[in-house]
C-alpha cells in the first residue's frame, strides 16, 4: 500500500512534506500551484539551504523543494491549458514529478494530459472529483487512461460537495474496477482515517492502490506512523526545526501550526527553540559568509585595470522598439571597419546575475552592476562602450534615430530603383555614409 501526502493549499509546502517522509510518507504532493503563477518564475539554485527555488518576479519563493525528496515529491499543477501546462512542466521536469489538477472538460482534460505525456520523461498523474453519475465518472476516467497518464487521483466527493459530506467509496471502487492504471483514493479523512491502521481500511473500502491523505495528515502528519501517533507537540517541534532549516515564511509557518492546534489554539506552547534557531542561523551565516568570499574572488579575478567601467543598465523602455546599443556598436564598428565587438559573460552563483565585457578594438568596457539575464549584461557593456566613445546609443531622448532611418531609407530606394529599372542586387546600406549635421547627432545620408 502506498501512501500518500494529499497536496493541499498552504499546507503542502516544503517543511510539511519532509515531516511526512520521516513519518512514513511514500510520495508527497506539493500544494496546487496554478500554471500562469509558476511561469512568472526563475529556477533558482539556493546554494545557502541547498535548494531548487522557484521565485516569482517580486522576489516570492512560490516552489522550493531540496535533494531529500526529490525521487518523491509530485509537483501538483491546477491549469486549464495544454501549451502552459507543458510550459510549466517542463521548468520543473528535473525536480520532481508531475500532477495536474483538471475540470470536468473531457476534452480538455485530454488535451493537457495528453500533451503533457508526450512532452515530459516523468510521469504524469491527475487528480479529480467525481461527477454527478458513477457512469459519466467512469467514462471519464476511462478516456483520461488512454491519455497514458501513470495514475489517477480521485477524491470520492462532487464538486459541490464539504469535508463534513460522506466520501463516496462505491465510485472509486467502480473507478477502481473498470481501470488498469493505478487509482489513488483520497477524501477519507473525515469518516474513515483516524489513526494509521484506518488507512488500510479506506483502501479496502475503494479497492484502489494507493490513499492519499488530506486533513489528518494536515492536522497530524505523523499519521503515516506505523507505531502510531508521535505527540503533538513533537510533531510541532520538527515542523519547526524544518521551517527554520528551509527559511519557511513565517505566515505560512503559523498557518500549518495552527492546523495542527485545532481545538488546542488557546493553549499555551512553549518549544524553548532558541538554541536550535541560533544554531542554523550560525551556519547561514557562515555558509552565505563563504558563498560571498567566493563571489569576490570571482570578481576580483575579473578585475583589470585595462577594462573601462561605468554603473549603467539597459532599461528597453528608454529605447525605440527592436532598436538597442548593441545594434548601434555593432553599426559603428561597420563603419569603422573594426572586428565586430566580442562578448564575454559570467553569472555568480551566489545571485545568479550575469556580468558582460565588451572588447572593441582592443579595448574592454563594463558595466559594475548586474543584471539579471544575459541578454541585459551585453546591452549594459555596449552602454559603457558607446558613451565611452561619444556615439550615440539609441535612446528615444537622443532625437531622429539613423538606424530606423537607415531601414526606411533603405527600403525607399529600393522602391525607387525598380521603379527605374536599376539593378537592386547592392543592398542599399553598403553605400551609406554618415556625416555630422549641426545637432550633433550622426544620421544616415542615402545617395541621391
Amino acid at each position: 500500500m502506498t501512501k500518500i501526502l494529499a497536496p493541499m493549499v498552504r499546507v503542502g509546502t516544503l517543511p510539511m512534506r519532509l515531516l511526512a517522509l520521516d513519518y512514513g510518507a511514500d510520495i508527497v504532493y506539493c500544494e496546487e500551484l496554478i500554471d500562469i503563477k509558476m511561469l512568472q518564475c526563475k529556477r533558482v539554485i539556493n546554494e545557502v539551504l541547498e535548494t531548487v527555488d522557484f521565485v516569482a518576479p517580486n522576489e516570492r519563493v512560490v516552489f522550493r523543494t531540496c535533494e531529500r525528496e526529490r525521487e518523491r515529491v509530485v509537483f501538483q499543477m491546477g491549469s486549464a491549458d495544454a501549451e502552459r501546462a507543458l510550459a510549466v512542466a517542463k521548468l520543473v521536469e528535473s525536480d520532481g514529478g508531475m500532477g495536474a489538477a483538471l475540470l470536468s472538460d473531457p476534452d480538455k482534460i485530454e488535451s493537457i494530459l495528453t500533451t503533457l505525456v508526450k512532452g515530459i520523461c516523468k510521469p504524469v498523474t491527475c487528480k479529480i472529483r467525481i461527477l454527478p453519475s458513477v457512469e459519466d465518472t467512469v467514462n471519464l476516467v476511462k478516456r483520461i487512461e488512454k491519455t497514458g497518464i501513470a495514475a489517477i487521483a480521485v477524491h470520492g466527493r462532487k464538486k459541490e460537495e464539504r469535508p463534513q459530506h460522506p466520501v463516496h467509496c462505491d465510485v472509486i471502487k467502480a473507478i477502481s474496477e473498470a481501470v488498469s492504471i493505478p487509482v489513488i483514493a483520497n477524501g477519507g479523512s473525515h469518516d474513515f482515517i483516524k489513526e494509521y491502521a484506518d488507512i488500510e481500511t479506506f483502501e479496502k473500502a475503494t479497492a484502489a492502490s494507493s490513499v492519499m491523505i488530506a486533513r489528518a495528515a494536515m492536522w497530524n502528519p505523523s499519521i503515516f506512523r506505523k507505531d502510531g501517533f508521535c505527540p503533538l507537540k513533537d510533531v510541532m517541534q520538527d515542523y519547526i526545526k524544518y521551517a527554520v532549516r528551509y527559511d519557511n515564511h513565517y505566515t505560512n509557518t503559523k498557518y500549518c501550526l495552527c492546523q495542527m492546534l485545532r481545538e488546542q489554539l488557546e493553549t499555551t506552547q512553549a518549544f524553548e527553540m532558541g538554541d536550535f534557531y541560533e544554531e542554523i542561523t550560525a551556519i547561514f551565516e557562515a555558509k552565505k559568509t563563504s558563498l560571498e568570499t567566493k563571489t569576490q574572488d570571482e570578481d576580483d579575478q575579473m578585475e583589470d585595470p585595462d577594462v573601462i567601467k561605468m554603473a549603467v543598465r539597459f532599461d528597453k523602455r528608454e529605447y525605440p522598439p527592436q532598436i538597442t546599443p548593441k545594434m548601434y556598436l555593432l553599426e559603428w564598428c561597420r563603419k569603422e571597419k573594426r572586428p565586430q565587438p566580442v562578448y564575454e559573460t559570467v553569472q555568480r552563483p551566489l545571485d545568479r546575475l550575469f556580468c558582460s565585457v565588451v572588447t572593441v578594438a582592443e579595448q574592454k568596457y563594463q558595466s559594475t552592476l548586474w543584471d539579471k539575464s544575459k541578454k541585459l549584461a551585453e546591452q549594459a557593456a555596449a552602454i559603457v562602450c558607446l558613451r565611452t566613445l561619444g556615439v550615440p546609443e539609441g535612446k528615444l531622448c537622443e532625437g531622429e534615430n539613423h538606424l530606423i532611418n537607415k531601414r526606411k531609407r533603405g527600403d525607399q530606394e529600393l522602391l525607387i530603383s525598380r521603379d527605374h529599372g536599376e539593378d537592386p542586387a547592392e543592398p542599399s546600406h553598403k553605400k551609406a555614409n554618415f556625416i555630422e549635421d549641426t545637432s550633433d547627432i550622426n544620421v544616415l545620408k542615402m545617395p541621391r
